[in-house]
């Protein structure tokens, strides 16, 4: 995963004392001249293929010609609840809004983003239940259903590009049709004439985009259907109106339910208190005991993935990704040490100078050399006990499996103290190569310690 995404600014508080988890904006931009394509997923928190479509597009995909911007996580707070909406339905509040409402600052930036002059199409990634037809076959499949169909709310717009909605939206279900998992999964036009009195419709996300100029769709997945497999009936409807502007692009999986399912997890790192500490949360275990943070200090922390973050929860921390909770963080407090930033070690009979915060791959064994006032900390080594592991070969038959961070047992912490001051954490991973750190360079985010949440 070679794209650093942006994070979150978990400190302040919404109007229900919560902490705040304002949308992001990521936006990949190729610098040859094209269209720009606006796409939001999770207006709706109950809906998670479209969310982690949107969220793939942000992470494994490479936009060669044109721009796409993507706000992957638009309610985040109704995301990690699964809620469709903690505040009501967001995508009912683009018409009139009481400057009251709690979600009213989030719609002016919506708002404020789509009237962006450099905006030529919006879509917004959808969730609905059953299947829509025109006709009543059943209860799942008639026209009050709303998943597999794209949405538009007239046939044309006013626009200087792309006007045709009725044209491009058939389009990419032809487009879809051609790819289908199975026959029963046909995706269908939906027009619903928005400004013919479906006083509903007229106060949603697409119809504000039509009414500033700008060509808008909705995508519409099934419920009846997984998350992978919605997200690769919402990932083809996009690539559809890709390839229809003009916006060239690659990726680094297959459109296939099973990759998609590996590229949500692939790769998600979350790095605490400028990159004092590396977490690699795939395949995590459900509790993160003795978590060396800050004391009297929020939490910093930058993530690779836009879908993650993470929220105070009683006396610990949780760390979601999307609607998942992932891991629990069971905080032990530290005063900081600063004085190094990178210890020696020696992997494999080879010397490496290794910065706080990274991976290193371990086939056989690793030492860490004597660090003058300090003391090595291997988490789980048990085969000699001593106050410091420094000078010591370590194996992995030497560390218990239950301390390990992933699930597996392959992923261990090695933490380095000055007196009874935290220094850093490297984590070492046991096995098959794997790249050996992630740059997180995006700005680091603030937490509060913790409160309860839920």
């Amino acid at each position: 995963m070679a794209l650093v995404v942006s994070c979150l600014c978990l400190s302040k508080a919404d109007a229900s004392g919560l902490p705040s988890l304002q949308f992001s904006v990521h936006k990949l931009e190729s610098g040859v001249k094209g269209p720009t394509i606006l796409i939001f997923g999770g207006i709706q928190g109950d809906e998670p293929g479209g969310f982690n479509a949107a969220g793939l597009i942000v992470t494994h995909y490479r936009i060669l010609s044109g721009n796409v911007w993507v706000v992957p996580n638009l309610n985040f707070l109704s995301i990690i609840k699964r809620s469709r909406g903690v505040y009501g339905d967001l995508n009912r509040k683009f018409d009139k809004l009481s400057i009251s409402d709690p979600e009213y600052t989030t719609i002016q930036r919506v708002k404020k983003l789509i009237r962006s002059p450099e905006v030529d199409l919006v879509l917004n990634l959808h969730d609905g239940s059953g299947f829509y037809r025109t006709n009543y076959m059943d209860r799942l499949h008639n026209s009050n259903r709303w998943g597999q169909c794209i949405i538009i709310d007239q046939t044309h717009v006013r626009a200087k590009k792309f006007s045709m909605l009725s044209q491009m939206a058939q389009n990419a279900v032809s487009d879809v049709n051609k790819r289908l998992l199975a026959p029963e999964d046909m995706f269908h036009l939906n027009n619903t004439k928005t400004a013919q009195g479906n006083t509903e419709m007229a106060k949603t996300l697409t119809y504000f985009a039509i009414k500033n100029k700008k060509p808008a769709f909705g995508i519409e997945a099934s419920k009846s259907f997984i998350t992978p497999k919605r997200a690769y009936y919402h990932l083809t409807a996009i690539e559809s109106f890709f390839r229809q502007v003009g916006i060239r692009f690659q990726k680094n999986f297959s459109l296939t339910e099973s990759d998609i399912k590996k590229a949500f997890d692939e790769n998600i790192q979350v790095a605490l208190n400028n990159h004092k500490i590396l977490l690699k949360v795939e395949n995590v275990r459900k509790f993160l005991n003795y978590i060396p943070l800050r004391k009297n200090s929020p939490i910093q922390f930058k993530a690779n993935n836009p879908l993650m973050t993470i929220i105070p929860s009683g006396l610990s921390y949780s760390v979601f990704h999307g609607n998942r909770k992932l891991t629990h963080l069971m905080p032990q407090y530290f005063d900081y040490d600063f004085s190094i930033n990178s210890i020696d070690m020696v992997i494999d009979g080879k010397l490496k100078k290794v910065p706080f915060g990274h991976i290193v791959r371990v086939s056989d064994n690793f030492i860490v050399p004597e660090i003058k006032n300090h003391r090595v900390n291997v988490i789980g080594f048990t085969k000699k006990a001593c106050i410091n592991e420094a000078g010591l070969t370590i194996r992995k038959k030497y560390i218990m499996k239950k301390f390990s961070i992933d699930r597996k047992g392959s992923l261990f912490r090695v933490e380095v103290y000055n007196d009874n001051k935290f220094s850093g954490m490297i984590l070492v991973e046991f096995g098959k190569h794997r790249p050996d750190s992630l740059d997180l360079a995006c700005e680091e985010q603030v937490i509060q310690k913790p409160e309860p949440l839920f």
